[in-house]
């Protein structure tokens, strides 16, 4: 079989960074995409925030106002080559995304990318 039910959909999100500034940004994947985050606070001190989001289930939403980071935050992205991509999008939409290191396998890919406010 072959087509989009054969796509990975889930997509792991890791971000590092201020507290305040990852939970706005799981705030923005969380209005677009299902997610295994229960949406509590993000927890204090410097640490690693982990959240899975599954772009075959859009939560129906639609990020609202242009959300604003302290600083910078990395994003470490990791799924199937579409659910990535759509990850990706969704990122640049509210915040401005560089790249700075991508791997690719026979069916994931992994993006570093560093998210500043617009």
């Amino acid at each position: 079989m072959s087509g989009a039910e054969d796509r990975p959909a889930q997509v792991t999100v890791e971000l590092s960074g201020a507290a305040e500034d990852a939970g706005s940004v799981f705030d923005v994947l969380g209005a677009v995409y299902a997610s295994d985050r229960d949406g509590g606070p993000a927890p204090a001190g410097p640490t690693v925030w982990s959240g899975v989001f599954d772009t075959a289930r859009p939560a129906g939403g639609a990020p609202g106002g242009t959300p604003s980071l302290r600083g910078a935050v990395t994003a470490d992205v990791q799924g199937g080559y579409v659910a990535v991509d759509q990850i990706v999008t969704v990122l640049s939409a509210a915040f401005t995304v560089t790249q700075e290191g991508a791997a690719s396998g026979d069916q994931e890919k992994d993006v570093s990318l560093r998210l500043e406010s617009r």
